[in-house]
């Protein structure tokens, strides 16, 4: 009797089951403002590239027009071309570009490597107080650095040189790196460490051999975000370069297009999306792993 019963109930259970998959989902006007809300949202965020994109096939007249079209009326790929065949160093841009953000991105996850593990490991009196004198560094806007950053590189002979500006490029993203790799080895157990002091290891034989395998993630958000950020620096090499051979692409570009009488849109437009565009791809490919690593800092901080 209690196996007939049971069959029943999970018959009907399964019937209202397939009914309510036929049924028609209701949009009701709390689910269409949140869509609405998204597509404004993603239109705004995505307008500009779409300008970007189409003011680097417009020729000079087009670009510069009173009254602006949407789409290109006389498409022309001459921008692009003359990046490549021109007299603008744009390969020069580009490699100074690579060269500084990947060796500041390597120098700022081997720092703060090192600082995380201190300040989340080692018992010092002022350890609480550096991690939050760390903190308040990475809220100091980087125009009030650049100031002493400026007169250090110039007592030191860096000014005009890759080395001052990898310097200045890693001095401002260590104290991010450093707090976040804070908050990444604090998710470890110390019970780990323990047993392996236990089994004779050594204080950098735990960290490369058991700390490090474990705080991949946060590597490689701090060194993706230390990456971008210098990348998009702008601030840094107009100040610290004056040499146009070494400048970087976003300095690069704003005094090779920017003139005193006029502007070449459509050349600055297609520089621009040849170097944000590969940045956007390599973005959305390594999302996945950056958001692993964010929320495992947050858990990790919690």
């Amino acid at each position: 009797m209690s196996d007939t019963v049971t069959t029943r109930t999970t018959s009907a259970a399964a019937r209202a089951v397939r009914l309510g998959a036929r049924r028609p989902r209701r949009w009701g006007p709390a689910k269409i403002a949140g869509v609405v809300v998204v597509v404004v949202a993603l239109l705004w965020s995505l307008l500009p590239l779409y300008w970007m994109l189409s003011t680097s096939f417009k020729d000079a007249l087009e670009a510069t027009r009173l009254d602006p079209t949407l789409v290109p009326q006389s498409f022309t790929s001459a921008n692009y071309e003359r990046l490549i065949t021109g007299s603008l160093p744009f390969t020069t841009f580009l490699f100074n570009s690579l060269l500084t953000s990947l060796i500041a991105a390597v120098v700022c996850v081997v720092l703060s490597m090192f600082g995380g593990y201190s300040l989340s490991r080692a018992q010092w009196k002022l350890r609480t107080t550096t991690s939050y004198s760390i903190l308040a560094m990475r809220m100091l806007p980087m125009i009030v650095l650049i100031g002493p950053l400026y007169l250090l590189l110039l007592e030191t002979k860096l000014l005009n040189s890759y080395l001052g500006l990898i310097l200045g490029y890693t001095t401002f993203g260590l104290p991010f790196g450093v707090w976040m790799m804070k908050g990444f080895m604090d998710a470890v157990p110390r019970e780990i460490e323990e047993a392996a002091r236990i089994d004779g290891y050594s204080r950098l034989q735990i960290l490369f051999r058991i700390i490090v395998p474990l705080t991949l993630p946060g590597l490689f958000t701090t060194g993706t975000f230390v990456f971008m950020e210098s990348w998009n620096n702008l601030i840094y090499p107009l100040t610290l370069i004056t040499d146009i051979e070494r400048q970087t692409l976003p300095a690069g570009l704003l005094l090779s297009f920017t003139g005193q009488f006029k502007t070449d849109w459509g050349g600055m437009m297609a520089a621009s999306c040849i170097t944000t565009i590969p940045l956007m791809v390599g973005f959305f490919l390594i999302q996945r792993s950056m958001v692993r690593g964010l929320t495992a800092g947050a858990v990790a901080g919690q």
